[in-house]
């Protein structure tokens, strides 16, 4: 027998931090791991997130008054959301097989370094793409890269594509990165942070009484894929007005625009420009939330101090992979690379590799439904107490939180079977990219319709205006 905390338990960890309602007795979560070859408890701890942000969706309306709501949870269908941008298609394709350059994703991998350690690269912006193939000396082909980083030592080889505008992580030992001086900064903070960092009047959310409950509310949206614009795209399911701004030339690939834009405008903005500056100020100044997911907006003038002072009462949201002000702040970070770095993909190793989770992506899902439940606690605590509101969320400390709730004996799960047929439930949206199939959000509520995400638009299609 496992002597792991149960996922009830995680969600009222979870629910002490955000300052959630008191009846957890509402929650209830159907199933648990293991249900797929992997030694983490991927189930549980994304019905745990996914459950504490249906928590305070549901709160929202307690807090004034409304019945309280009872809230399921399916373990399985934790899973598929863990799945859904394998799961979404556009017009009948998968939407993975629409981007623009079909080798993005590919090149993507493990690559066995010439000191025997593995070190994963990401390659899927140009710029991310070019700054490895300029250290390796080699075109993005898999073969190539391979080769040419099995003439690299490992931390060498991430060092200099890190220090050339890249994103690499080697893999390591859980033991191995806790003991490093980054392991130890995020292992002292909580998963999803919550804090006030200054003044502000009381601010009633202003459709609080009707479902969903956060129409009203205005979200700035500076995020990339996928943590970010999934978090912001909760946050539209449930009523907020979300305008989604990006750089022309440096946009997200369109597929992934599909399946994470539901029900947000999107304008283009180049804080580089005095016009840009100048909306992206007069935007904020308007919000009620503004989410990032860009390591440079501090330099810009636009952090979360500075945003507090040019609207005192707002909530900002960061998304960063390895904390905004820790040791390595100044690198980016993806998913695949905070498994890689924390020991995650070492404990997933599979016949001498290692592995990323039998879902491929966990941190990121994982953050949006975390980081959405922060700044769905934030509203909440400003509409009750007033104030200026900090969320952050760390895509390895998710990894490490993940870690932390136990680990089953690998050749315990070895057999069972890998995500297959999806069990949850599918809906189908017209967009101008096409037509949209994706899962249903993944949490029921007692009395209430779960929302349907609305249409995405394509980038820069609409003006930067509220």
């Amino acid at each position: 027998m496992n002597n792991f905390p149960a996922t009830h338990t995680i969600v009222e960890d979870l629910n002490q931090i955000l300052g959630g309602p008191t009846a957890l007795s509402s929650v209830t979560v159907i199933g648990q791991d293991p249900l797929v070859p992997s030694p983490h408890r991927l189930a549980d701890a994304t019905s745990a997130a996914i459950a504490a942000f249906a928590l305070q969706i549901a709160a929202v309306r307690e807090d004034i008054g409304r019945p309280s709501q009872s809230i399921t949870v399916r373990a399985e269908h934790a899973i598929d959301q863990l799945r859904a941008s394998y799961l979404t298609s556009v017009s009948g394709v998968p939407a993975a097989h629409l981007m623009e350059d079909p080798r993005a994703l590919g090149n993507n991998d493990f690559y066995r370094c010439r000191d025997g350690r593995w070190i994963f690269l990401i390659t899927t912006y140009a710029g991310l793409r070019d700054a490895v193939c300029a250290v390796l000396n080699c075109p993005p082909l898999p073969d190539r890269i391979a080769d040419a980083s099995s003439h690299w030592d490992a931390v060498a080889l991430e060092n200099a594509v890190c220090a050339a505008g890249g994103v690499a992580a080697v893999v390591r030992t859980t033991a191995e990165w806790r003991a490093t001086e980054e392991g130890r900064y995020l292992h002292g903070r909580d998963v999803v942070e919550l804090e006030r960092i200054g003044d502000g009047a009381r601010v009633p959310l202003p459709e609080a009484a009707a479902w969903p409950p956060l129409g009203g509310v205005r979200v700035v949206d500076l995020t990339h894929v996928i943590a970010g614009p999934v978090s912001t795209r909760l946050l539209s399911s449930f009523g907020a007005d979300v305008l989604h701004v990006s750089r022309p030339d440096n946009p997200d690939p369109n597929a992934m625009v599909a399946m994470t834009g539901g029900g947000k405008r999107n304008a283009f903005v180049d804080l580089r420009t005095p016009k840009g500056e100048s909306d992206f100020r007069r935007l904020c100044a308007e919000a009620d939330v503004v989410v990032n997911a860009y390591r440079g907006i501090v330099e810009r003038g636009f952090g979360s101090e500075a945003l507090a002072k040019l609207r005192p009462g707002v909530v900002v949201c960061e998304y960063h992979c390895w904390g905004a002000d820790g040791p390595w702040s100044k690198r980016g970070g993806f998913d695949q690379l905070a498994c890689s770095a924390t020991g995650f993909a070492d404990s997933e190793t599979v016949d001498g590799r290692p592995s990323l989770p039998p879902t491929y992506l966990l941190n990121d899902y994982l953050a949006a439904y975390l980081g959405a439940a922060g700044v769905v606690a934030a509203l909440r605590r400003r509409a009750l107490d007033g104030g200026t509101w900090r969320v952050r969320v760390n895509l390895a400390r998710v990894c490490m939180w993940v870690q932390d709730l136990g680990l089953f004996d690998q050749r315990d799960v070895a057999a069972l079977p890998r995500p297959a047929d999806p069990t949850i439930g599918f809906h189908t949206i017209w967009s101008p990219f096409g037509d949209i199939t994706e899962p249903t959000l993944p949490m029921e509520f007692e009395r209430l319709p779960t929302p349907t995400p609305g249409t995405p638009t394509p980038l820069g299609s609409l003006p930067a205006a509220w």
